[in-house]
């Protein structure tokens, strides 16, 4: 029963990082074609929108293989696990930090 569920789980990551992945194209073919004379600003939007959406999918994925670990526990499985939280963990912290920084630049930006 675990299997099916961590299999479902890594089933909805795929799925959050493919709606991601399309909406990102949609708005950035739409930015290429009808709007010239976009700015850095938009373009930064469309990235950090992504962004969020595979921090969320990497969520889905940590969940997946703690699952998997919760079934077979070897001493593999548990350092492929431990690798991967830190690897979340690491791309958790820039994509946050690239966020905060988007932040900070709109609030000063002129309107």
């Amino acid at each position: 029963m675990t299997t099916y569920l961590a299999v479902a789980v890594e089933a909805c990551a795929a799925l959050i990082i493919a709606f991601a992945a399309i909406e990102a194209t949609i708005k950035s073919l739409k930015l290429f074609f009808w709007h010239r004379n976009f700015t850095e600003e938009l373009k930064e939007d469309i990235r950090l929108r992504l962004g969020g959406w595979l921090a969320v999918a990497l969520e889905f994925e940590l969940a997946s293989d703690i699952l998997l670990t919760a079934i077979t526990p070897t001493w593999n499985e548990i350092g492929k696990l431990a690798a991967i939280i830190v690897l979340r963990t690491v791309l958790n912290f820039f994509l946050q930090q690239e966020l905060q920084k988007a932040a900070t630049r709109k609030r000063y930006l002129p309107k």
